[in-house]
């Protein structure tokens, strides 16, 4: 294939539009489908059927928050990302940040459910979530990607607003259009380096091109909740990730990169159903465990409020409605007797940590 000379230093002012006009699906691309599409179908069934959806969603999602920003090098740990959410504090950037994604994700879900598509208008909400900013498309020249190790630039956006602008009205007619000779799994590789190339605004591109990965597959009906995160993989295959853009950038080398999400969306929902099954056995075993010790405590409502979040304190027992101060404080102090929960004096707070869900998400790390 005859080589694009693409200086990495001067914006890319001439991206393609989607579909490639070169493009054909081979044979490699055909059976990779097969496989990614059959365990992608064994997730969606799975996870419709699951009677804690929301609980294992949103261990799920917290765990992608954290791989995505660590992709950016935005770095924090469990406790750190569990305690904030349970004393609703944390004055690190990096707690915050991580936070801010985890509602973009959320805020992104609701608007695609609502208006049925994948706006321009709905990928500017997602990214303003994130960043906190109104600052929006680019305007301005002087965007570069650059390698952290070296300061070497690898690529320059298009620096055009108006150009980055009909870049993002021909993705999202892409991402919105039916194409028969384009499975949605080929679509869903082609958008993500698409929006990646384009690179529409100043801070924040990689992780709203995260969220919009799984808001495709939830627009598609390959998924029917935001199951399924690409970060995990991606931070284990890094090089290939940055290797494979860039040659799509300078080869027209679609099939390579292709494969590599085909895969990426295969490994990790075998890794997602693995964990959400790991999620309900323990449940399951909390469950019989109270129901056997302490049976005059146990009730649905309060395992909800278990495994709703991996810290849990009094406060969350009597918004619920399931007992007073005084009652949930001996609650929670009579599940630490038997060993389900840990107390842990956070400030002025006591917060009680779940501890199979803890170890499990520790331990059992998305990558």
């Amino acid at each position: 294939m005859k080589k694009k000379l693409l200086n990495p230093k001067v914006p890319n002012n001439n991206l393609s539009f989607l579909p490639p006009e070169k493009f054909i699906t081979t044979n490699p691309i055909f059976r990779q489908l097969i496989k990614t599409h059959k365990i992608l179908a064994e997730l969606k069934g799975y996870s419709e059927l699951l009677p804690n959806k929301n609980i294992i969603l949103h261990s799920i999602t917290l765990q992608e928050a954290k791989d995505s920003s660590e992709i950016e090098n935005i770095i924090t740990t469990h406790d750190e990302l569990y305690k904030a959410i349970a004393t609703k504090g944390n004055d690190k950037t990096a707690v915050k940040e991580v936070l801010n994604y985890k509602k973009a994700l959320f805020k992104g879900m609701e608007l695609i459910k609502a208006r049925g598509f994948l706006s321009t208008n709905i990928i500017v909400e997602i990214q303003q979530e994130i960043e906190g900013n109104d600052a929006g498309i680019r305007k301005l020249p002087g965007t570069t990607l650059m390698n952290d190790k070296t300061g070497e630039i690898m690529y320059t956006p298009p620096d055009n607003e108006n150009f980055i602008r009909n870049c993002l009205k021909n993705l999202e007619e892409f991402i919105n259009t039916d194409d028969e000779r384009l499975d949605p799994l080929v679509k869903l590789a082609m958008i993500h380096y698409q929006f990646e190339a384009i690179h529409p605004f100043y801070d924040g591109n990689g992780r709203t091109g995260r969220i919009m990965n799984v808001l495709y597959l939830v627009l598609t009906n390959l998924l029917s909740a935001p199951f399924l995160y690409l970060s995990s993989y991606i931070i284990q295959n890094k090089s290939d990730y940055y290797r494979l853009l860039r040659s799509v950038t300078t080869d027209e080398a679609w099939e390579e990169w292709i494969l590599y999400i085909l895969k990426a969306v295969e490994k990790t929902a075998e890794k997602t159903l693995s964990v959400s099954s790991n999620i309900v056995e323990i449940i399951e075993e909390t469950s019989r465990k109270i129901k056997q010790e302490k049976s005059r405590i146990y009730s649905k409502e309060l395992i909800e409020i278990l495994f709703s979040n991996v810290y849990c304190k009094i406060s969350h027992l009597v918004e619920s409605g399931i007992a007073s101060r005084n009652i949930a404080s001996k609650y929670l102090k009579e599940l630490e007797s038997i060993g389900v929960l840990k107390s842990e004096k956070v400030g002025k707070e006591i917060i009680y940590i779940n501890i199979a869900l803890y170890d499990l998400l520790k331990n059992q790390n998305m990558h």
